[in-house]
């Protein structure tokens, strides 16, 4: 009888098939969504997760503009750019860039700062498609409705 062999197998990159999921982040709290959103962009749900191939499925998030911050992030979480010139930095609260031009953006910095740095978190960085609206142009993809809030009552501000 031939024994067991426990063999870790690295996925190749024309090996991965990649899937698109649809979420909506009508009252999600941002970091509980940006973690799931994150995970599915790596591909650590699945099976076949490979560190150093890009394994992740594409996501959209609609209604990225809708998403709550809990506590007083709000009104006390500060983004922080430089301009390039000395004494440039200049810094804008949650509040000011959700009711700005781009409100998707705060999601967009929770889900980077998740990935990894480098050519490969870039790659799967691209996999994100985020619109402030309901509408998003992917209908021909058929995405999978992912139901975060139903993962877990944490997950929605109000419930």
């Amino acid at each position: 009888m031939k024994a067991l062999t426990k063999v870790t197998r690295s996925v190749k990159p024309a090996e991965v098939e990649k899937k698109w999921h649809l979420i909506d982040a009508e009252g999600l709290v941002l970091g509980r969504l940006a973690v799931i959103v994150a995970n599915t962009l790596r591909g650590k749900h699945k099976p076949t997760f490979t560190p150093h191939v890009d394994t992740g499925d594409h996501v959209i998030v609609i209604n990225a503009d809708k998403v709550r911050l809990t506590g007083n992030k709000l009104k006390n979480k500060v983004y922080y750019k430089h301009t390039g010139y000395a004494g440039g930095i200049k810094e804008v609260t949650a509040a000011k860039v959700l009711e700005g031009r781009f409100p998707e953006r705060v999601l967009e910095k929770a889900v980077e700062r998740m990935i990894p740095r480098g050519p490969l978190g870039r790659q799967q960085m691209r996999a994100l498609h985020l619109y402030a609206g309901a509408e998003h142009p992917h209908a021909g993809n058929q995405p999978e409705v992912l139901d975060v809030a139903a993962r877990n009552r944490k997950n929605k501000v109000g419930a």
